[in-house]
């Protein structure tokens, strides 16, 4: 019996998003943020709690770039008002699929995973 086209899919953007997530500065608390309410980067670069949401000192550009990635992957969605999309976003139900497989911290990614995340993300056609 073969496994529907979009099952396999499913399963490929969860190992990419799960990948990304462990490869990411983004701590355990930044994603559950999201899933309760819209953030944008430079909310994130101002916040005084940023050590709770991130490993590294947020640049407000440098948090953007992730951001879109993250949207890329399906795990963040841009925020809608009543004038369109906003800056802020928030936690996709992809994204809250992968967040729920850590109960702890996530994990850092080793050596050879964010090399391919490297790739994956910056040279994606090679």
């Amino acid at each position: 019996m073969s496994t529907p086209a979009f099952a396999l899919e499913d399963r490929r953007a969860l190992r990419r998003a799960r990948q990304a997530l462990r490869c990411l500065p983004f701590r355990l608390a930044f994603y559950r943020q999201l899933d309760a309410s819209a953030l944008s980067s430079h909310q994130l670069a101002s916040d005084p709690r940023w050590p709770q949401f991130s490993n590294d000192r947020p640049d407000a550009s440098r948090v953007e770039d992730h951001l879109i990635w993250l949207i890329q992957l399906g795990v963040l969605r841009r925020e809608v008002d009543g004038q369109g999309l906003t800056e802020r976003v928030r936690l996709t139900p992809l994204g809250r699929d992968v967040v729920s497989l850590w109960q702890g911290e996530i994990p850092s990614a080793g050596p050879i995973t964010r090399l391919s995340h490297w790739l994956r993300r910056h040279r994606p056609r090679l």
